[in-house]
């Protein structure tokens, strides 16, 4: 008699398979929708502004998330040594029915991305394995009307400002473009010797054009770094995430070859500034 498992087809194998699918069904969730919901976002790094404190760059709404464990996925970019430094973490709020603001009430290490040694613009990717310690949704009460998030937070390093690249000028008359071209001819704004004359009043009367050093180039860096909103944030159990902390797992690719563009910089402190909106 063949010994179970080396016969094609299995029986065995097939009887395991058909009592997974089984288990899988009996645990399957009462569908709350007719459709799944995939939350669409934008998956380009974006030029983020210095604000005071902690400002969020992505925002999850996990009321009522069934795992004590999420993975969340970012890029960043003119991330720049000692120019255009980030730090970013991982914190949860509650957002109280009776109060428009919200609560901090846990928070991931922090962890400043410095950039490649040489200075070079990288495209960098991030990713946490946080445990977040929001109540599950089995645990809620009649009395709990909150509302909870978990958001990607980012801030400028402490003594850092933006810093933005010098732009290119030209020095000569300028105008709005609303305004007629037949107002600004040669003749209008020339001293009445066929040369140029700023200072001088036009010949044919009125006061002098405007003139001066006018910005050119338009595009200039204005020096801050750029972040993602969270590509991802999924809530997984153990055995998807064992390696999820109440600190915050942390891995970056982005800052050079040997690594040291990254690091912890402080433990978690849900007591640190932050946008209260």
């Amino acid at each position: 008699m063949a010994r179970p498992g080396m016969t094609s087809p299995d029986l065995t194998t097939e009887i395991r398979a058909l009592q997974k699918r089984i288990d899988e069904l009996e645990r399957k969730p009462v569908p709350q929708t007719l459709y799944d919901q995939y939350p669409s976002i934008e998956w380009a790094a974006i030029g983020r502004g210095k604000v005071s404190g902690w400002s969020s760059c992505g925002v999850a709404n996990v009321t009522g998330l069934k795992y004590d464990r999420v993975e969340c996925k970012f890029i960043t970019d003119r991330i720049l040594r000692g120019r255009s430094e980030a730090e970013v973490r991982l914190a949860a709020f509650r957002h109280s029915y009776t109060s428009q603001y919200k609560e901090c009430i846990s928070a991931s290490d922090s962890y400043r991305i410095a950039g490649a040694a040489d200075g070079s613009r990288v495209l960098g990717v991030g990713k946490f394995r946080w445990i977040h310690g929001i109540q599950f949704g089995w645990d809620y009460t009649d009395a709990d009307d909150a509302i909870y998030t978990i958001e990607l937070q980012h801030q400028y390093p402490s003594g850092q400002d933006m810093k933005a690249d010098a732009a290119r000028q030209m020095f000569g008359y300028n105008k709005l473009d609303s305004s007629a071209d037949s107002q600004w001819t040669r003749d209008i704004i020339s001293d009445g010797s066929n040369s140029w004359a700023p200072a001088l009043k036009p010949s044919s009367g009125g006061s002098v054009p405007t003139y001066g050093w006018v910005t050119v180039q338009d595009d200039a860096w204005d020096g801050s770094y750029n972040i993602s909103n969270m590509h991802y944030c999924v809530g997984m159990d153990q055995e998807r995430l064992p390696g999820a902390t109440t600190n915050g797992w942390f891995w970056y690719t982005g800052a050079g070859s040997d690594g040291t563009g990254v690091y912890r910089a402080r433990a978690a402190d849900i007591t640190e500034s932050y946008f209260r909106q």
